[in-house]
């Protein structure tokens, strides 16, 4: 997990279930003094435990051309699914793990989130509504898609766009801001806070997926991370 550089801590709110504590569970996992500990991992998983300083990370992104030739979102990545079958989708799920407060539900069945209290790290606010947050993809499916998935089979982009093996890869985000974001990289598009935070989790992504960056792109990052703090960045690879 990320240390000292993502303001949020993504843990479960006061309002959720039992039914998808094993992803949860995961999104949660617990950071301590730069280390990540997953239940207990031995030492064989290390391999696929990435551990750096944030400007030592963005370094090491390879760069490639974006290729965004053939892309479909819904044909490409599918939609939010329900892994655990609790009628709770991703988009639930993030928001049972973001919410500050207990959680309400739109039907008894405790399918669709209504209401908490969700502080948008991107500008602050304060939403007691799930309609007026999305949950945004940290690296958009089209960036991804041009920066190595288009050769990924369907089932491990539909595994990206449904991840929740790591809490920075999903947020919710005020509506307007999300739709202002849009598919564009840090290069083009910053958040109006947050903004060391916000490059960390790009970067965090990029590695967990093993996705390129472009050139631009990768310059933005530098100049970026240079001015942050260089906390360690630490993600388990997909």
């Amino acid at each position: 997990m990320f240390l000292g550089l993502i303001s949020r801590a993504r843990t479960p709110g006061a309002g959720s279930s039992a039914a998808g504590g094993p992803f949860r569970a995961a999104a949660a996992s617990v950071v301590v003094a730069g280390l990540v500990l997953v239940g207990g991992a031995m030492p064989a998983e290390a391999a696929t435990t990435y551990s750096a300083s944030l400007r030592t990370a963005v370094k090491s992104l390879p760069v490639a051309a974006e290729n965004n030739v053939g892309y479909d979102r819904y044909q490409q990545f599918g939609d939010w699914n329900d892994a655990n079958r609790d009628c709770q989708n991703t988009r639930a799920e993030v928001l049972q793990n973001e919410s500050k407060a207990s959680i309400s539900f739109t039907t008894s069945k405790r399918c669709t989130v209504k209401g908490g209290r969700w502080i948008t790290t991107w500008d602050g606010r304060v939403h007691p509504s799930a309609t007026t947050v999305q949950i945004d993809h940290t690296v958009p499916v089209h960036e991804a898609w041009g920066s190595g998935a288009r050769h990924w089979t369907k089932a491990k982009r539909v595994a990206f766009y449904n991840d929740l093996g790591d809490y920075r890869a999903l947020s919710a985000q005020t509506s307007a801001l999300n739709s202002a974001k849009q598919a564009r990289g840090p290069e083009s598009w910053m958040p109006p806070k947050n903004r060391c935070g916000y490059v960390g989790e790009w970067v965090a992504v990029k590695i967990r997926w093993g996705l390129k960056v472009d050139s631009t792109e990768k310059a933005a990052l530098t100049r970026i991370a240079a001015s942050c703090p260089n906390v360690t960045l630490t993600v388990r690879k997909a």
